[in-house]
């Protein structure tokens, strides 16, 4: 690869060059901080850039690969981006908040503390919006981030920074995290790789660790560059009682897909869906079944108002409760979409208590439960469009997908479906571009705890229809 590409090298490809020392850490990082220097001005997926201590990091993994040194660890060298809402202690930790605009972290997450001491070199922070509690992403305090492939539009929320730093090649990995969505949504929208893993799996913060909706996870351009980055972040951890002590490691290749069952749905029986996402997802289908798969389209109904009333009550009762007291205390503050979070939410719940949305969820699950035991897998729509706007915060505003006027943003994505059926391991993958050349994606959603049938699937669909597309900036840095 030439110098000029080196800030898309996958990671796998980048440590095999490491390790035949082809290539140095030092020359990756620098890559990929000459990339930001060029693109960050239009992209604004960054915050809180390290470079000269990655620089220094770069130098001390390059003696690593070098004969006498100490033992490479698995993500040793490669420039890696963690989401700002994750604390690392010494480091700024302001939630994309004005209130917060002055906070330090005074301790180091188990999330993050993980990818570092795997030998991730942490050149940045990514970008959320304020709380993390928007499917898109901008605040006031660090303004809006574009999509690279059309700055005119969003990248999604709320792990957008890092779904917009890989598509833009300013990091290699890049960390995220998801209660409604915040991994595959922004993944999507920005045509990269992004895994929600089944409840467990990866340790989370208190007291969300126990929010059976919150997810952390990576986020990468390829299947197998995501799979390396949740075997280093997976597995038990004694201060997080909801972690699973069974460990699940998975393999550097994956087997085929000949002997699986795919099931197809385009629109959960209940979603309007625009057309080109539409037929997107009809042609992963296709090369699904090119890969050897048996994929069938199904008859799966899952009412959108009763997932979007289980997904209100659930964050009434514990999430919106949470960020309202900000907007109670800092209504000048916040940005109007937090605000709106909190209404919306406690208008659709009306004040249901925490047992009438659980027994809306084990309805929900009724069907795709019966569904896994016929089929491997789910394959879905991530969102109902294409693209949102850049810097728009939907509030007041209507998004219309498949002709239909939708009631609040969250409508537009599929993807709380899979909070509510949080054990089900999901990965997003991309799956082809729609309007206004916005990158669309598919969620491959497994049985509960299956994390490596939803792998092979996604590393099958790779490999027949592989996701070459770079964004338009690539010229415009030339």
């Amino acid at each position: 690869m030439s110098s000029h590409e080196l800030h898309y090298l996958p990671a796998t490809e980048a440590l095999a060059a490491f390790r035949s020392r082809t290539l140095s850490p030092v020359e990756l990082v620098d890559a990929v901080i000459a990339r930001a220097g060029a693109v960050e001005p239009m992209v604004n997926a960054l915050v809180h850039t390290r470079f000269e201590q990655a620089r220094a990091k770069a130098r001390a993994a390059e003696a690593r690969y070098m004969p006498g040194g100490d033992e490479p660890r698995p993500l040793e060298g490669l420039p890696v981006a963690i989401k700002e809402e994750e604390p690392i202690a010494g480091q700024p930790w302001t939630l994309g908040s004005l209130i917060y605009a002055d906070q330090v972290a005074q301790y180091t997450s188990e999330f993050a503390r993980r990818q570092i001491e795997a030998g991730a070199i942490v050149h940045a922070r990514t970008t959320t919006p304020e709380f993390s509690c928007a499917g898109f992403t901008h605040t006031r305090l660090w303004g809006v981030t574009r999509n690279p492939f059309n700055l005119e539009l969003g990248v999604g929320g709320s792990s957008g920074g890092s779904a917009a730093a890989l598509a833009s090649g300013t990091a290699t990995l890049a960390s995220g995290s998801d209660i409604g969505g915040s991994i595959r949504i922004p993944a999507a929208a920005c045509g990269v790789v992004g895994f929600k893993p089944p409840y467990g799996r990866v340790p989370c913060d208190p007291p969300y660790n126990l929010d059976t909706y919150c997810h952390c996870g990576p986020l990468a351009r390829t299947v197998a560059d995501c799979a390396l980055y949740a075997n280093v972040v997976s597995g038990f951890y004694a201060g997080d009682i909801a972690t699973l002590r069974e460990r699940v490691t998975l393999p550097e290749r994956f087997a085929g897909i000949g002997d699986l069952r795919v099931a197809l749905s385009l629109d959960l029986g209940d979603w309007p869906i625009d057309d080109d996402v539409r037929a997107n997802t009809l042609a992963v289908a296709d090369a699904l079944r090119l890969a050897g798969a048996v994929v069938d389209q199904v008859d799966l109904r899952l009412p959108r108002a009763d997932i979007m009333r289980a997904t209100a009550i659930h964050f009434a009762n514990g999430f919106t409760a949470d960020i309202g007291r900000e907007v109670n205390a800092h209504p000048d503050l916040v940005n109007p979409y937090v605000a709106d979070a909190v209404r919306w939410s406690r208008e659709l719940s009306a004040g249901a208590d925490v047992a009438t949305g659980l027994a809306l969820e084990a309805k929900l699950y009724e069907p795709v439960g019966e569904l896994l035991e016929r089929y491997d897998a789910l394959v879905l729509p991530a969102s109902c469009t294409a693209g949102l706007d850049a810097g728009d915060d939907y509030v007041g505003r209507t998004i219309t997908a498949g002709g239909i006027e939708l009631d609040n943003h969250l409508e537009n994505f599929l993807t709380p479906v899979f909070n509510i059926m949080s054990r089900c391991p999901v990965l997003a993958v991309p799956s082809g571009v729609g309007a206004r050349n916005a990158p669309t994606g598919v969620q491959i959603a497994g049985r509960t705890y299956d994390d490596l049938t939803v792998f092979r699937i996604g590393a099958a669909l790779e490999a027949v229809a592989p996701w070459d597309r770079r964004p338009e900036l690539e010229e415009a840095v030339a």
